[in-house]
């Protein structure tokens, strides 16, 4: 991109999707959301939240337009607007698996360079 100011914009608008996915709460709705359309209570039962935080969640995800409302009769029915978003955490949770893996041998590692250590030192 070569304007300056739509930049700024676009990286803007990628951070408020990123901020509504920096909440465990707000992703569980998501997949959840992938599976079928709910209710608040529907969501909230399903989850184990309770319905005001489900519903504050609803509501940062609707303000970011990851999600739609629709009435049906009485009742607001939740939907995911785009299941791209499944894959994106998909990909995400992939990431994060592979950070873990890494860690995970780096201590392997340092645990077996201690353990040498150990046996090389002279008993005292």
């Amino acid at each position: 991109m070569n304007n300056p100011q739509l930049t700024q914009e676009v990286s803007q608008l990628h951070a408020d999707i990123c901020s509504a996915l920096a909440d465990p709460k707000r992703i569980l709705l998501i997949y959840a959301l992938a599976e079928k359309p709910y209710s608040v209570n529907e969501l909230a039962e399903e989850l184990g939240l309770s319905q005001p935080a489900t519903s504050r969640a609803l509501k940062v995800l609707r303000e970011r337009g990851l999600v739609s409302a629709q009435r049906q009769g009485t009742t607001l029915e939740y939907h995911l607007t785009d299941m791209r978003l499944v894959d994106a955490l998909n990909m995400l949770r992939a990431v994060l698996r592979d950070r873990l893996a890494y860690n995970a041998n780096l201590m392997d590692s340092a645990d077996e360079i201690n353990l040498a250590m150990e046996q090389d030192q002279p008993d005292q």
